[in-house]
């Protein structure tokens, strides 16, 4: 038995080295490791230093008080409220299509795999529109919601719902290929000693894909409180009330007032850092995972 388990070990010593002549030259990889190293520094380094330069040029108290300020605080609440109502129904959206699909065969399962890729495709622009011909004025819902002076143009809930659109994608595509990898050889297992289904998903499948549905969410709470697009259109650009973030900012800065805005772009800023961030040690994290799932299955078929 122990020869058998030591066997993939064995091969993987005896492994031959890469042949010479298959390796880049020193500076070849020196060379594209440079390369690399520039198109960060311009790219990404050299515009957030920016950022930060400007928003605290002026100092510490002009910095505070431009985050500080009413029509600022207004639109980091409603950041806050948009992403926080859009992010938990997208993760119950995402983890519900991802069973589905992960775990079950049924008609239609390809048109649902479109539907869940659909924002990718659209233009968040044309998302907007898409909410203004619906709950618009002349929309379809228009008028009975003036009669009943229901407001979702240009209000909380046309942001929440232009958030929820775009970002509905990131958890289901994050956790269909996971699940799909995993199988249901565990969950069969649970049902066939008497789990009911949710003790199943409780203590089964949730385990399993905990890192990689944190990481949904992770990417789906950046998009929500980044997003532009949508809702700049359904939003209004009323000023202390319908402005998000990145709205508060464009205002800013089309009014001169720069260190206000990058005082703002800043917090943004931070945001993309810290999820940034996350996304490497949850990635770091589902590497290790999936490595330990390998040598699980390599012992179970050696034994």
């Amino acid at each position: 038995m122990s020869e058998i388990l030591d066997r993939p070990r064995t091969a993987l010593r005896r492994a031959p080295a890469a042949a010479p002549s298959l390796l880049e030259p020193d500076w070849v990889r020196y060379a594209l490791i440079a390369a690399a190293l520039g198109f960060l520094t311009l790219f990404l380094f050299v515009p957030l230093a920016a950022v930060f330069a400007e928003a605290l040029k002026r100092g510490w108290g002009v910095y505070a008080a431009s985050i500080l300020e009413p029509d600022a605080m207004s639109a980091i609440e409603l950041t806050l409220i948009a992403a926080g109502i859009s992010v938990p129904l997208n993760l119950v959206f995402g983890v519900a299509a991802a069973w589905a699909v992960a775990k079950f065969e049924f008609r239609g399962k390809s048109v649902l795999l479109t539907l869940i890729d659909l924002p990718f495709s659209v233009s968040p622009v044309i998302a907007g529109l898409i909410y203004v011909l619906m709950f618009g004025a002349e929309g379809w819902f228009g008028p009975w919601l003036a009669e009943h002076d229901i407001r979702i143009l240009f209000a909380a809930p046309g942001i929440v719902l232009a958030t929820v659109f775009i970002t509905f994608p990131f958890v289901a595509r994050e956790l269909i290929p996971l699940m799909q990898q995993q199988g249901t050889e565990e969950e069969e297992a649970a049902l066939v000693l008497g789990a009911s289904g949710w003790s199943t998903f409780r203590r089964v499948t949730l385990p399993n894909i905990k890192w990689g549905l944190l990481y949904g969410v992770i990417l789906c709470n950046a998009r929500a409180m980044g997003e532009f697009g949508a809702v700049s259109v359904v939003s209004g650009h009323i000023r202390g009330e319908t402005n998000t973030m990145p709205l508060q900012v464009e205002i800013l800065y089309n009014e001169y007032n720069f260190t206000a805005a990058f005082a703002i772009a800043s917090l943004l800023a931070l945001l993309a850092l810290v999820t940034l961030a996350l996304k490497s040690f949850i990635e770091w994290r589902l590497r290790q995972a999936r490595k330990a799932g390998i040598d699980a299955r390599t012992m179970e078929h050696a034994a």
